[in-house]
């Protein structure tokens, strides 16, 4: 038998043996399958414009780490393969950076990342800080150190709350965001931590000058909880419930649709990045098909998992994610 017809057969047995065990009861209810668009699955993905920059995918590494052992490390596997991709990526915390201490290092991965979108991050409450002081030109510094696109501002009050470190948020956040847009001649994202928007903070927001919204919705890694998990439920009994708070990708990208038919050109907001939860290429898909923003999707924790592992393993991981995204992409309709 030809080395062709030796595939042929054990494929077929493959079939005969594995039929049984491959019955699909319950569909996924958010697509239309459509099997006659499904031919040049091959071709590259049209590019995404973001924040002025070009991606050749809408996908977007999430904030993650920095300022510890391992971060520099995941850091630079994170970023080279942004690089080699054509993702966008946003850093965990700049503090360290900010504050010139031992592991600013972890963040300074131009050099791998290329011309790809790279922001920098600082929490809400070290702006505040900022504000108070007027060191607009040290906050100006950390960006050009980090030769970043711009700065991610991450609201946490309920992770702040939860830790026994936290600092405290003192002023309304919404004004500390609209200072930094002033001072600042680089494009703003704003996101949360695990808990995500409800309708009124993305209203405002949406009616800001921002390159993107990042939901960090509840289904995610969760920020509150991790806080809680540090603690322990002895230190803080009943606190558990609080961790459930939020709202979730799928009732978020509901409310931004709706803000967006009802502010018309009030909303300023260049895109939305649908995080929290987010859990493969079907999930990214159809919220980027749902969204009546510009939109890519965002991860955090599968990046982290497959980058401890090695390169190879991250690398392996964004390739079958892509693919499965082109699929998708060129298969399914987002049933209304």
């Amino acid at each position: 038998m030809s080395e062709d017809g030796k595939i042929l057969s054990n494929r077929k047995t493959d079939h005969i043996d594995l039929a049984f065990d491959s019955q699909v009861l319950n569909g996924d209810e958010r697509f239309n399958y459509e099997p006659l668009t499904a031919f040049n699955l091959s071709e590259p993905l049209e590019p995404v414009s973001f924040a002025g920059l070009q991606m050749s995918a809408p996908w977007w590494v999430s904030s993650m780490t920095g300022g510890a052992e391992k971060a520099g490390g995941i850091n630079e596997k994170l970023a080279k393969a942004c690089a080699k991709y054509g993702l966008g990526m946003g850093l965990g915390s700049c503090r360290p950076v900010l504050e010139n201490t031992e592991f600013g290092s972890d963040f300074l991965v131009r050099k791998w990342i290329g011309n790809q979108p790279l922001f920098a991050n600082l929490g809400i409450a070290q702006l505040e800080e900022i504000v108070e002081i007027n060191a607009w030109s040290k906050l100006k510094d950390m960006i050009a150190r980090l030769e970043a696109n711009g700065l991610i501002i991450h609201i946490n009050p309920l992770q702040e709350w939860m830790q026994p470190e936290g600092d405290e948020i003192r002023f309304n956040p919404l004004d500390t965001i609209k200072r930094t847009i002033d001072a600042l001649d680089c494009s703003i994202i704003v996101k949360e931590v695990g808990q995500g928007f409800g309708p009124e903070s993305l209203r405002a927001l949406m009616k800001l000058p921002l390159a993107a919204l990042d939901y960090g919705s509840l289904g995610g890694t969760n920020f509150s909880k991790l806080e809680f998990t540090r603690r322990g439920s002895s230190q803080m009994p009943g606190y558990e419930e609080v961790t459930r708070l939020g709202h979730t990708a799928h009732e978020m990208t509901a409310i931004v649709n709706r803000l967006k038919d009802e502010l018309g050109s009030e909303c300023l907001c260049e895109n939305s990045i649908v995080s929290g939860g987010i859990r493969n290429f079907l999930d990214g898909y159809y919220h980027v098909t749902k969204s009546k923003m510009p939109a890519i999707y965002a991860q955090a924790s599968p990046f982290l998992k497959y980058a401890l592992q090695g390169e190879e393993s991250l690398h392996t991981f964004i390739e079958s994610q892509l693919a499965g995204y082109k699929m998708a992409n060129r298969t399914l309709k987002i049933k209304q």
